[in-house]
């Protein structure tokens, strides 16, 4: 029986389509591998809030905290585009496995030196070990682009349908995390994220029918020398640090109130109102809607956090306002996307988007770390003038793209 590849995954175009997200998963091979990646990709709202709660709670320290899963951010910045460049240039399979294997052991390091209170450098050291993580989202999203490369319309879905993902991921697993530290023991979520992890990885390598093609020597030019890349960087590293900061402030604000393990379901709540707003903006069509307006949007919307912090004092009110913020997030991230899908070679597009990712994590480290600071230093209600800031930082730099 021949076997199928990557060339024959599509529909042919006489066939008859079914329209929007259906037809995304009417191509054989893209339930197993978004199966695998939704499973990989779990962790990722998983590790930063297990990490956050484990070391406050072993070390009595948000500030160390803030600091330790920002250096580990910042790493994997560093090291993202290395490992994207890797799976470019010899393929998914080959490098995403190896590196999850890494990134593994990085996680299982942090747990034991909080274990057995391990001085806090090593803490700093296992931690970046993680960096070797791969850019799952963005494995995700070259496949969608080599399978719809002649449907703009249906990759628009599919971008929309993955950031949706990424939302849904971000939702989940700061409720579990904080449901797995809070049950069980404080080091259950970075251990139950690590073997989700690996698990979702080797599913998600194993669906090779779907994997985009091997170059092994790319002749187009770097994506840092495309036209519209590098502002684009800049603005995705101010975007990520209203992330990093909201997390950090909201796990300081909600333990100030006496509900620490609730800080999951709140922030869970954000990543609902992008999860949402991300399904709806897939599933229209193309509009003329620049990435400026979205950025606006976001600047306006997350200062309702802020005020509902310090005008109500309440966490269930606070946890309606950041529901509502949210629903700027994929919006703006999807219109980000498709810029750096339509602004970088085909076959360095790996290597493109852990770039974006990189500026992400770089501003979510920043933003992780400036954020502990504030909660530590001032008032937890006044933190939240941090991931005002940095929305407003984000706005400035990419008004007019």
């Amino acid at each position: 029986m021949p076997q199928q590849t990557s060339q024959d995954s599509r529909i042919p175009l006489d066939a008859p389509r079914p329209a929007g997200y259906r037809r995304l998963f009417t191509l054989p091979g893209t339930r197993a591998f978004t199966a695998g990646n939704l499973l990989a990709r779990l962790p990722m709202g998983m590790f930063s809030v297990s990490a956050v709660v484990m070391i406050a709670g072993s070390r009595g320290s948000y500030a160390l905290a803030g600091a330790v899963t920002a250096t580990g951010l910042a790493a994997t910045a560093l090291a993202g585009p290395f490992v994207a460049r890797l799976v470019d240039r010899l393929g998914q399979a080959r490098i995403a496995l190896p590196a999850t294997l890494v990134s593994v052991l990085g996680s299982l390091a942090l747990l034991l030196c909080v274990r057995y209170d391990a001085p806090d450098w090593t803490l700093f050291a296992a931690y970046a070990g993680t960096a070797a993580t791969p850019n799952i989202g963005g494995l995700s999203r070259a496949r969608w682009a080599h399978l719809l490369r002649d449907e703009p319309g249906a990759l628009h879905t599919a971008n929309s349908f993955e950031q949706a993902a990424d939302e849904l991921c971000f939702m989940l697993g700061p409720v579990l995390a904080s449901f797995l530290t809070g049950t069980f023991f404080p080091e259950a979520g970075t251990l139950a994220g690590a073997l989700l992890l690996l698990a979702g990885m080797l599913l998600f390598t194993a669906q090779r029918a779907t994997e985009p093609p091997v170059r092994a020597r790319s002749r187009a030019r770097s994506p840092l020398r495309c036209p519209g890349i590098p502002p684009l960087l800049v603005c995705f590293a101010a975007t990520g640090a209203v992330f990093g900061s909201m997390e950090v402030v909201t796990i300081a604000y909600a333990d100030a109130q006496g509900h620490r393990a609730a800080a999951g379901l709140v922030l869970a709540l954000q990543a609902a109102g992008s999860c949402a707003a991300g399904l709806a903006f897939g599933a229209r069509k193309r509009t003329g809607v620049r990435l400026g307006h979205c950025l606006a949007g976001m600047a306006v919307l997350m200062t309702l956090p802020w005020a509902a912090a310090g005008l109500t004092g309440s966490l269930w009110v606070l946890a309606g306002a950041l529901l509502v913020a949210g629903m700027a997030t994929a919006p703006t991230m999807v219109t980000a996307m498709t810029l750096v899908q339509e602004r970088t070679p085909a076959d360095r597009l790996n290597e493109g988007m852990s770039l974006m990712v990189t500026g992400l994590l770089a501003g979510v480290a920043c933003g992780s770390a400036a954020g502990g600071w504030a909660a530590e230093h001032a008032a937890p209600t006044s933190a939240y003038a941090v991931p005002v800031a940095a929305a407003a930082l984000a706005l400035g730099l990419g008004a007019r793209r």
